[in-house]
């Protein structure tokens, strides 16, 4: 990618209320992008009408053509480094709008012989991933059961493995529900942030390090 064109993060938002905290966590997570000179586009997949189910026709391997939405979705995460997932946790897992944006746009190319001889798709290779999540029972509670571990394992660790993402980090709130504390809000707002800082920085370093690469290797021949 050139030096001078933005680092820009691709934003899936899986709420259906546009005033939730999950809105407030994109709207946070956006501001800090773009004050840390990098770009942010939301995708929010409600708002969007995003049709999360993959029909026979669309199979990997079997689909005669691309649809027009995913074929949007793709060229934006081909222009993107990272990619973002905000989401509430229902029944212990991520909303089914948020597995179908996987299985219809993340997985449009991968079959399963490609998961299986690990051959992830170049437009995903190398990009970082993002997830930030909410749920109205508690941290410690969803620990008690397993299910952070279950979703980190089973969701986000099997995703980056087979799409060949890196590890950007998950950021989850608790006890997240109606008329919460405006100071609880803040504070909770406040770690977006941060996160959101700290990827920049590692994208961008990355970013550097890699053109300073290829610039030492056109000096010296290599």
């Amino acid at each position: 990618m050139p030096a001078n064109q933005p680092i820009r993060h691709v934003v899936v938002l899986g709420h259906p209320s546009p005033g939730s905290f999950n809105h407030e966590v994109v709207q946070r997570y956006c501001t800090t992008v773009h004050e840390n000179g990098q770009e942010a586009v939301v995708r929010d997949l409600y708002a969007l009408d995003f049709d999360p189910c993959l029909r026979a026709d669309r199979l990997p391997g079997h689909a005669s053509g691309m649809s027009a939405d995913v074929a949007h979705e793709l060229g934006l995460l081909r222009q993107a480094q990272v990619i973002v997932f905000v989401y509430p946790i229902w029944f212990g897992m991520p909303p089914a709008i948020i597995k179908g944006y996987v299985d219809r746009v993340l997985g449009v190319a991968q079959t399963p012989s490609s998961i299986r001889d690990h051959r992830p798709d170049s437009v995903l290779v190398g990009k970082s991933f993002a997830t930030f999540s909410s749920s109205a029972t508690t941290r410690i509670w969803l620990d008690e059961q397993g299910q952070m571990e279950s979703i980190r394992q089973a969701f986000d660790r099997y995703l980056m493995g087979i799409f060949g993402l890196r590890d950007a980090g998950h950021v989850h709130f608790g006890a997240i529900v109606e008329h919460m504390e405006p100071r609880f809000v803040a504070e909770c707002l406040l770690e977006v942030e941060t996160q959101a800082r700290k990827i920049c920085s590692a994208v961008a370093a990355a970013r550097h390090a890699a053109h300073a690469h290829e610039a030492v290797a056109a000096f010296t021949g290599d």
